[in-house]
């Protein structure tokens, strides 16, 4: 539909007070020019901030009046061809992950579908041998990708185009809810599938959601873990910042102090995945901004909940002698199934 197509900036709420461009962590704009950037973006102009943005949503969340700057850059970098990564590479990325084979593994029928969409390779091992996962519907492979993952990229249209398909095929799953074990996938059904247009007929629980009820129903089996962590916030959790305050119970709940650095929440740093490969000094000095900052505040572990960024930044983290720790795992590590270590299955 029209909304749709011009996708979701919403320009009569944006009153141009820069505040989006200003709180930017990787551009530097006073505030006289990032009001000349977002007018100029307003007018199809090839303003700066294209060419610097990493795509990592925050100014969405910035914005005071939620006009959601961040849908108007999408739009000009996919109109005007300035995409955060090269088509080759976007074409690879679709090709490898919808290659992935649909499996679906049954489970209570009476229990929710835990939706493992095509990211196997990046989830720690045996990910879904925990108890808290028991008797769950299991459902992984191409028909579950959201392609989310090209709102990191200046190419939403791939993510549109598919929009209605990904929530037909859930639908087929008969369940009055599925977990969503990817934030990338919880954000697809939890927000941009009504930007599109889209009804969502079933419950989507995100999985803190899920783990945060489970852990609360079985609190006398939880071994407080006394650790403190720095929390590696999704890029995509920009859409869905509610959850915030449930991770927040969650962490308190296993005995968990999320450390106060400068790097999280509202601030928080991209894992700057794409930036590793077309502008490698400028990736690795923010993954450095990033690391540096947890350890400044004696975090025993850096905790993840995108795939995507535990994947690609673990050995980083391992390298300067930080644990890297999925959120599952960190869960799991608190009903006593493995042990509080880096890669816990390989010792």
């Amino acid at each position: 539909n029209a909304d749709a197509e011009r996708m979701m900036f919403k320009e009569d709420r944006c009153n141009d007070c820069g505040d989006c461009f200003v709180q930017c962590l990787y551009a530097d704009f006073s505030r006289d020019a990032a009001i000349r950037e977002i007018q100029s973006l307003k007018r199809s102009e090839n303003a700066m901030i294209l060419k610097q943005c990493i795509t990592c949503m925050a100014c969405n969340e910035y914005c005071p009046t939620g006009a959601n700057p961040y849908d108007l850059i999408l739009r000009m970098q996919e109109e005007k061809k300035m995409h955060f990564v090269q088509p080759g590479v976007a074409d690879f990325i679709e090709q490898t992950l919808t290659a992935v084979p649909n499996e679906i593994i049954p489970g209570d029928p009476d229990k929710p579908a835990l939706n493992l969409c095509v990211m196997g390779h990046a989830y720690p091992p045996d990910i879904t041998e925990s108890k808290m996962f028991a008797d769950l519907t299991l459902v992984r492979g191409s028909d579950y990708f959201s392609r989310v993952v090209f709102l990191h990229t200046g190419m939403e249209s791939r993510v549109r185009t598919h929009a209605q398909r990904y929530v037909d095929n859930l639908t087929k799953l008969n369940k009055r809810e599925i977990v969503f074990m990817h934030d990338d996938c919880y954000a697809m059904v939890a927000k941009k599938a009504a930007e599109y247009g889209i009804t969502v007929p079933f419950k989507a629980v995100h999985i803190i959601e899920y783990m945060l009820g489970y852990l609360r129903k079985h609190d006398r089996s939880i071994m407080k873990l006394n650790k403190k962590v720095a929390y590696q916030r999704p890029c995509i959790s920009r859409y869905t910042p509610e959850k915030e305050p449930a991770l927040d119970v969650l962490f308190e709940l296993i005995g968990v102090e999320r450390v106060a650095r400068r790097y999280d929440r509202k601030n928080a740093l991209c894992c700057a995945f794409g930036l590793r490969e077309s502008d490698p000094v400028r990736g690795e000095q923010i993954l450095k901004r990033n690391l540096d900052d947890a350890l400044e505040h004696d975090a025993d572990a850096m905790v993840f909940l995108c795939p995507g960024c535990y994947w690609l930044t673990s050995g980083a983290c391992e390298d300067r002698g930080l644990a890297a720790i999925f959120i599952t795992d960190l869960c799991r590590m608190a009903l006593g199934e493995i042990h509080f270590s880096s890669r816990p299955w390989k010792t």
